[in-house]
């Protein structure tokens, strides 16, 4: 059977108490929904979101368990407040915080100690795309950005092209395709037909109510991680409908 797909929101460093009432109008509008939601607010929100019918998640959490590490957030603390699930590597992350494949590697061992399912976020610069180095860099990030020991249930991998994210550009269906095949393939190579046909890919940047049903017909496609589409409920849900 298919993967059931998963539409996750990163609400990024958005979001104030008053997004409780956005929530509130999704459900109203998406009562039973064919697909697994998720958000992920900032961490201010976590708690105060957690607990209702949309499960939420974070956005980053640190390796340690605790410890002088200021202004960071452990995947405990993360479970402890009522998530469920952390995006893991974002490009974001990458370039304003220098973050490694092997602090990746790290924080995805520390999502599954505390039972989150990662999100770990691969994706190429439109300088490595215009070079052809597409596969090489997905495929290095993938290889070691991912620990052993995943599970379909304890990790999903985002595709998000650095160049598509919040610039209203998305590849193409085939380039979607290609990657999306050959992060199928490493997978399976990797973990076992089983373990690597059951790990949900979503594919990420620039997604809207408007491209989305298309995207999600691409066959290794499994749902979509969202940025500023997934801050109203209109738009969100016009995604959510799509899958």
């Amino acid at each position: 059977m298919p993967n059931r797909k998963l539409v996750a929101g990163n609400w990024k460093m958005n979001g104030l108490a008053a997004a409780v009432a956005m929530l509130d109008e999704l459900v109203a509008a998406q009562p039973a929904p064919a697909c697994d939601i998720l958000i992920c607010p900032p961490a201010t929100l976590v708690a105060r979101l957690a607990g209702g019918a949309v499960p939420i998640g974070g956005q980053d959490c640190h390796w340690a368990v605790s410890g002088a590490h200021t202004g960071d957030i452990a995947a405990e603390m993360l479970a402890d407040a009522g998530a469920t699930a952390v995006i893991l590597g974002h490009s974001e992350r990458r370039a304003d915080h220098g973050e490694t494949d092997i602090t990746v590697s790290k924080k995805t061992h520390a999502a599954w100690r505390a039972g989150l399912l990662a999100i770990v976020c691969v994706g190429e610069t439109e300088a490595q795309r215009d070079a052809g180095e597409t596969l090489d860099v997905v495929g290095r990030q993938l290889a070691a950005s991912v620990p052993d020991g995943a599970t379909a249930a304890t990790l999903a991998i985002a595709y998000e092209p650095v160049w598509a994210i919040g610039t209203g550009r998305t590849p193409s269906i085939a380039e979607i395709a290609q990657v999306h095949d050959f992060l199928r393939a490493a997978l399976v190579d990797r973990f076992g037909q089983e373990v690597g046909a059951g790990i949900r890919l979503l594919y990420g940047g620039s997604v809207k109510p408007g491209n989305a049903a298309e995207i999600f017909t691409v066959g290794n496609v499994d749902g979509a991680l969202v940025g500023g589409a997934s801050l109203t409920a209109k738009d969100f849900g016009g995604i959510i409908a799509a899958a």
